[in-house]
Formats: structure tokens, C-alpha cells, sequence
């Protein structure tokens, strides 16, 4: 297969992590687009132009958002629907029989996604997280490192999963939703919010996350 050649939107340390994917892949990384004009390299890679740049480049190099927050990825990806986008997938995830995994989706090093598992479109699957067999990822979504969704988990678009957050089997998040990390989700999460505890529950106030 032919070495694919990458541009990053977003020099950021996600955007780090994304090169490094596209390297061990065997791709290469022609360059970033960055808003912050202070930045010029990454790692030796050259930050290229504005975000608004990507029509100069895009009928040589496909492309993946390399920002970590939901709604800007959201808001790059809607804002250019054309791009030929990239699916980072680092060479040591275990993809199990019948997987499906969206275009701008970035699947990080020693992740585990089981059989007939189903992540949507410019997802990020964190260093070492397990996706159990039959899950379902909506798109704009966040699984953080080493965060566990057992067997037939729904979570829906623009959700956000804690590093070390659990989600027993059988269970549905609604979108929007954001679950801390360590929480333990032992039911269905039906309204969209803010989820934190063992069992987690929905918490009324944004300060919480900071003061626990």
C-alpha cells in the first residue's frame, strides 16, 4: 500500500500524538495547521498555515483534526465535510473481527476494540482503553486512557469518557454527556450532563469536577 501523506489540523500535544500514530504507521506528516502564529515546528514538522488553509491543500494529502476537545473537532470537520480524512491507527491496538471505525478517527497505542464494535467519525480512543464487543461510539467522542466500556455499550455523539471511567455492559450514555474519570456507570445515563461517583451520578454543578 501506498505511503499516505497526512496534514494535522491542530499543532497541540494531541496533534503530537496524532504524528507520532502517522509515523509508526508508516505515513508521513507534511505539516500542521495551527490558528496560533507563535507556532512554527512541532517536532521538526512545520506548522504550515491557518486552519483556514486546508483548501490550499487538500487535493495532495489527506487529512485528520488533531485538537482534543469535541465541539471544535465537531465544528473543523462540519466546516470542511470534502477533506479527504485520515484514520490514525496506532500499530499496537488489538481490531477485532468486524470492527468499523469512522474516517478521522484517531485509535491510540495499546487500545483493545472488540469484535463487531462500531466507533464513528473523528472519535478518539485513548492510550490503553477497552472497547468490548458490539459498542457503539457516536461520532465527536472521547474515550480517555484506560477507560473500559464493557460488551454492548451505546455512548452517543460529543461525549466525553474519564481516564479509568467503567461502563458495565448493556448500557446506553445519551450524547452530550460527559463521564469523570474513575466514575463506575452501572445504569443507563439518559439526560444529557455532568456524571461523577461509584455509582455515577449526575452532578448539579460544573465546580464539582475541579473540587473532586
Amino acid at each position: 500500500m501506498p505511503e499516505k501523506k497526512v496534514m494535522i489540523i491542530g499543532a497541540s500535544g494531541h496533534g503530537k500524538v496524532i504524528a507520532d500514530i502517522i509515523h509508526q504507521s508508516g505515513d508521513q506528516v507534511m505539516g500542521f495547521l495551527d490558528d496560533d502564529p507563535t507556532k512554527k515546528e512541532i517536532h521538526q514538522i512545520p506548522v504550515l498555515g491557518k486552519i483556514e488553509d486546508t483548501q490550499k491543500y487538500k487535493d495532495d494529502f489527506c487529512f485528520i483534526i488533531g485538537i482534543g476537545d469535541n465541539q471544535i473537532r465537531k465544528k473543523i470537520a462540519e466546516r470542511n465535510p470534502a477533506l479527504n480524512y485520515y484514520t490514525a491507527i496506532h500499530p499496537t491496538a488489538v481490531i477485532g473481527e468486524g470492527v468499523r471505525i469512522g474516517k478521522g478517527t484517531a485509535v491510540m497505542a495499546g487500545t483493545v476494540i472488540n469484535a463487531d464494535a462500531n466507533i464513528g467519525e473523528h472519535c478518539i480512543i485513548n492510550t490503553s482503553a477497552v472497547i468490548e464487543h458490539e459498542c457503539v461510539i457516536g461520532d465527536y467522542t472521547h474515550i480517555s486512557p484506560q477507560a473500559c466500556l464493557c460488551g454492548n455499550v451505546y455512548v452517543g455523539e460529543e461525549c466525553h469518557v474519564g481516564a479509568g471511567a467503567t461502563i458495565i455492559n448493556n448500557q446506553m450514555i445519551v450524547k452530550n454527556t460527559v463521564i469523570g474519570a474513575g466514575c463506575v456507570v452501572v445504569t443507563d445515563l439518559l439526560e444529557s450532563g455532568i456524571y461523577m461517583g461509584m455509582p455515577a451520578s449526575k452532578s448539579k454543578y460544573k465546580k464539582d469536577i475541579k473540587e473532586k
